[in-house]
């Protein structure tokens, strides 16, 4: 039995209104990609959905498959060196359709080592060259050995519009590096965010969102789930679509997002930039 997809069917059924509307999601190579609970993102999508009206279908990926003819949202999570290597070529063989994808503004949410192979590429520690798809103006390096890990709690402040702080945690070696014009996802109040050096955190081209934010990132961040909803309803419906009506956040989605933040703040490294 597949744990997660039965999770995901049970807070389909227990939770939200009517679905008048339909987003569909397709999830990357949800067995490798997977590190720090990033499943939980898919969840959080669907429930979140829910809450709003809307049904969402999300159809999932493997090794050697194929993509189906057509998606809103695009989801990848992070994994080690090793899972990653697994993944680079046969995301390859999907460049052309994501980048067509990308340029009908379909939505994506790539997280640390997606986020990663979304770039221009990854030079891992052992100075192999990983093939990035390219929807990202970024590149990323492992640092040299002895190199200090970039973890940790982390507070950010995002650059999109009405959403504000985000908060999450970051568990990653390599250090990411925006392109000319590339505009961040967020700015570290407290964290390492793409490198440790320049207080950028992710990556924002259009509808796709790069970020190293794990935690889950959208359970902990209501307002990036309805980010990602919107694009994706735009997509399926046209450039008037949007999300009806916000449900006010709950009280645990507050309490975790706080207890987070107050994390960030007492054990997070603090960005000198």
């Amino acid at each position: 039995m597949d744990r997660g997809r039965t999770l995901l069917g049970c807070l389909d059924a227990g939770r939200g209104r009517v679905s008048d509307r339909t987003i569909r999601a397709v999830w990357l190579y949800p067995e490798l990609m997977n590190v720090y609970a990033d499943r939980g993102n898919v969840i959080a999508l669907r429930a979140r959905c829910a809450d709003h009206g809307i049904e969402c279908e999300v159809e999932r990926l493997e090794l050697g498959g194929d993509l189906p003819d057509d998606a809103d949202l695009v989801l990848i999570g992070g994994g080690q060196d090793r899972e990653q290597r697994r993944v680079a070529p046969d995301l390859a063989r999907h460049a052309a359709r994501l980048h067509e994808w990308h340029d009908d503004d379909v939505a994506f949410l790539a997280v640390c080592g997606g986020f990663q192979l979304f770039g221009d590429g990854y030079r891992t520690a052992r100075g192999e060259e990983l093939p990035g798809v390219g929807l990202f103006d970024v590149t990323t390096v492992a640092p040299p050995p002895g190199a200090e890990r970039c973890v940790g709690d982390v507070l950010a402040e995002t650059h999109l519009d009405g959403i504000g702080e985000v908060v999450g945690f970051e568990n990653h070696a390599g250090r990411t590096y925006l392109g000319p014009g590339v505009r961040p996802f967020a700015h570290v109040q407290y964290g390492w965010g793409n490198n440790g050096v320049d207080g950028t955190e992710g990556a924002v081209a259009g509808s796709a969102l790069g970020t190293y934010l794990h935690g889950s990132l959208l359970p902990r961040n209501p307002r990036v789930t309805d980010w990602l909803i919107d694009a994706a309803l735009r997509h399926r419906y046209g450039a008037g679509a949007s999300i009806e009506d916000s449900p006010p956040e709950d009280a645990y989605a507050l309490g975790a997002r706080e207890a987070a933040a107050t994390a960030a703040r007492e054990r997070g490294r603090a960005n000198a930039d």
